[in-house]
C-alpha cells in the first residue's frame, strides 16, 4: 500500500469549500481532464451522505475506460470527508479530505489517499500524485471564478 498526501490553503472560507464539496459537479470539474466520473444510475442529483454508496463509469483522461468506480461515503462533515473507494483495477483507494478553518477567510485543505493495486500500486500512486496536485490547482481556479 502507498499513500499520496497533498495540502494547500484555499482562498475561501470553510463554508464555501464544504458547500462545493457537496456537489458532484465540483468533483467532475476538479478531476477533469485527468479523470471523469459519470454516474451509472439515472440520478441527476447525488447527495453525498454517510452510509451511502455511488457507482460511476470512470475514465482516465476523459476517454480511456477504466471500469466501474465505487465510492462508499464513511464520514461527511464540514471538518472532513472520508471515503472508501475502489474500481475495477484499483481495489483500495481510501480518500480522506481534511478541512481546517484558518479564521482569516481561507481554508486549510488536504487530500490523503491510501492506494493498493497489487503490482500496479506504484504506477497508480505516480498517477495519483499528479492527479491530486492537479485537483488542488483546479480548486484554486474554481474558487477564483466565484463572486
Amino acid at each position: 500500500m502507498k499513500t499520496v498526501y497533498r495540502k494547500i490553503s484555499l482562498p475561501a472560507n470553510i463554508d464555501t469549500v464544504f458547500e462545493l464539496l457537496t456537489n458532484l459537479k465540483t468533483l467532475q470539474y476538479i478531476a477533469s481532464p485527468f479523470a471523469s466520473f459519470k454516474p451509472i444510475s439515472n440520478e441527476q442529483e447525488i447527495k453525498w451522505e454517510e452510509g451511502h454508496s455511488f457507482s460511476f463509469k470512470f475514465s482516465l483522461f476523459g476517454f480511456i475506460p477504466f471500469g466501474k468506480h465505487l465510492i462508499n461515503v464513511i464520514d461527511f462533515k464540514k471538518t472532513g470527508i472520508y471515503t472508501k473507494e475502489s474500481n475495477t483495477y484499483v481495489p483500495i483507494w481510501n480518500h480522506r479530505i481534511k478541512l481546517i478553518d484558518k479564521g482569516d477567510g481561507t481554508t486549510g485543505y488536504s487530500d490523503e489517499v491510501e492506494i493498493e493495486a497489487g503490482w500496479k500500486t506504484f504506477i497508480v500512486w505516480c498517477w495519483a500524485n499528479c492527479f491530486y496536485t492537479h485537483r488542488q490547482k483546479k480548486w484554486i481556479k474554481l474558487l477564483k471564478k466565484r463572486p
